[in-house]
């Protein structure tokens, strides 16, 4: 079970929100660079970035911090990011600079064909990210729930060829109140890619919790505000995680 740090960029600051609301926003550093080192150091073996303001904008809009820690250390875990990507020139760009993983998430849902053509020039590459309230997908920052049910949209878009699905409660995310077991057990259970599970990640409880699940093809879970407030000490978390794993 991996756990993955998040490091989320608002105006070239390592930032948190809660439920997403940009006005909401936590600074815990002005240099993500060294807080990648840190999470590094700490034995995270994946990390997550989010361009927050690329994601509202709709175009990459952190690129220096960016370029800056996949230079710091791109090359000694993969890094996954988020945000603002709508189309295979920016793909292609970010993976020229070291990223593993892009994550495509609202732009997966409104242009289908876009994600379909992204698996296709970029395979194992290609990341999903569905945000969900009460089983339907939201888009927009959250700004809008859709009529798309999100295991009928994962088992869709896994035809097309995406590495794994990041799956997020939005009612829980940033609010430390515990992961949504059962809505995520659920859609592992419906696909044969990973599932990343994310939002609400709040004590070692939930780290026992999904390692309990792991074998439903639960690969690992996204921590960002325990990590931060200190509710979760993140190397002690991956160890525990490391020694339940099946």
């Amino acid at each position: 079970m991996l756990l993955i740090p998040a490091i989320d960029l608002k105006d070239g600051q390592c930032v948190r929100l809660k439920q997403g609301v940009m006005e909401d926003a936590t600074v815990f550093s002005d240099d993500p660079v060294k807080v990648a080192v840190h999470w590094r150091d700490q034995g995270a073996r994946r990390l997550h970035l989010v361009d927050l303001n690329g994601a509202f904008a709709g175009k990459p809009k952190n690129l220096a911090v960016i370029r800056d820690i996949l230079a710091e250390v791109g090359e000694d875990l993969p890094v996954q990011l988020g945000g603002g990507i709508r189309d295979l020139d920016t793909i292609d760009a970010y993976l020229g600079m070291g990223l593993k993983y892009v994550i495509i998430g609202t732009a997966a849902v409104k242009n289908p064909g876009f994600l379909h053509d992204a698996c296709d020039a970029f395979p194992g590459q290609v990341i999903v990210g569905l945000d969900a309230k009460d089983g339907m997908v939201a888009i927009d920052g959250w700004a809008k729930i859709t009529q798309h049910n999100v295991i009928d949209l994962a088992k869709r878009f896994e035809d097309y060829g995406v590495a794994s699905v990041i799956y997020t409660d939005i009612g829980r995310d940033g609010m430390l109140n515990g992961v949504n077991i059962e809505a995520t057990v659920k859609l592992a259970q419906a696909l044969t890619i990973p599932v990343i599970a994310s939002g609400g990640l709040t004590n070692l409880d939930d780290i026992k919790q999904l390692c309990a699940v792991e074998g439903e093809g639960i690969e690992g879970a996204i921590t960002g505000r325990a990590i931060y407030e200190g509710s979760i000490d993140f190397a002690q978390a991956q160890n525990l995680a490391d020694e339940l794993s099946v």
